[in-house]
């Protein structure tokens, strides 16, 4: 099974499991996303991510340029409980 076909039984799973009232409000909140042009300015593959810096696990601020100075730098977001 490739990639993309075990993602999409993991989505299909998933969306039995979720109530009717919670897919409602997700797809909204995805409607709405989409209706605001964020998709549209949003970077694409090969787009050069812009200088930025964030909080680390212990609340210091840290620089991607710092980062960038060790290698390629990988960010991750971490959404929260689900």
């Amino acid at each position: 099974m490739s990639l993309k076909e075990k993602l999409q039984e993991i989505s299909k799973q998933s969306g039995e499991k979720t109530p009717d009232d919670v897919r409602y409000k997700m797809a909204k909140a995805t409607q709405e996303l989409k209706d605001s042009g964020q998709a549209e300015r949003a970077l694409g593959v090969g787009d050069k991510m812009p200088a930025f810096s964030l909080p680390n696990t212990k609340g210091e601020m840290i620089s991607s340029t710092d980062l960038l100075k060790n290698g390629n730098l990988v960010v991750t977001f971490y959404r929260g409980v689900w």
